[in-house]
This record gives structure tokens, sequence and C-alpha cells, in this order.
């Protein structure tokens, strides 16, 4: 397995060294082990976690909301890739929300025909997906 130092993790991620080193320190990321030499060695895993702390500090989480959401998953998955799909969507509906919020002014104004017609095509919709994250919450406790 390819294990990556410090500089080499900054390179490839486009995140500074001293970021990386902060974000070792507070426990977001960790080195997989360390060299004969002492260096932090970092997974190829890591890589995908650095582009997901950025991405979500990019949708104004905190560090410690970061934190808290990647460790939540990851307690449910160690996998890797289940834990981003997972943090992946809780993001997603985060910023759903927001953008919900935002839209509430312009909502309020319409006419009751246009609500109507708009609540008419996005119930089916939200419906759906809210029945399929049920099915994989229930499927997810049968496991």
């Amino acid at each position: 397995m390819n294990m990556y130092r410090i500089g080499e993790l900054a390179r490839l991620s486009n995140i500074s060294p001293r970021t990386i080193d902060y974000y070792t320190s507070i426990g977001l990321i960790e080195p997989a082990e360390r060299s004969a030499k002492n260096y932090r060695l970092y997974a190829p895993e890591t890589l995908e976690r650095l582009e997901r702390i950025e991405k979500m500090k990019k949708d104004k989480y905190t560090l410690d909301e970061i934190k808290a959401t990647i460790d939540s998953w990851s307690k449910i998955s160690p996998e890797e890739h289940v834990t981003r799909k997972l943090t992946d969507l809780q993001a997603h509906l985060s910023q759903l929300e927001r953008e919900v919020k935002e839209l509430a002014p312009v909502i309020n104004k319409l006419k009751p025909r246009q609500a109507s017609h708009l609540y008419t095509r996005l119930m089916p919709q939200t419906a759906a997906c809210m029945e399929a994250i049920m099915l994989l919450l229930n499927k997810s406790s049968l496991m």
C-alpha cells in the first residue's frame, strides 16, 4: 500500500503541510503509521477525507461540525467510501435545507395556484427521497 509523508500528502491534496498538521492535531485525520525515521505516514484514504473536509468547509461547516459529522458516520461504517457517501448525503441535505430557508420569502409571496403547482411538482420527489433514506436507515439497523 502506498503511504504518504506529509509533504507528499500536501502536494497531492493541494493543502498546506501546516493545515494537514493542524487537522492531525485536532483528530480530523490521523497517520496510519510511523516510518523507521519517525515520519508520519498517511494512507491513501486520507486524500479522500481531506477532499471531503475541504468541500464541507466550502459549504460553511465549522471544523467542529466536520469532525462530528465524519466521526458519527465512521462509527456506523469504518469503510471510508461508505462514510464518504453518508457524509456527502448529509452535507447535501443540509445545503438543501439552507436553500429552502432562503427561498421561504419567495414561496410565501406565491399566489395560491402557483404554490399548489410548486408543491405538486416537489412533493413526489421529496417523498421518494425520504422513503429511500428511511429504507437505508432501517436496512442498516438490521446489520
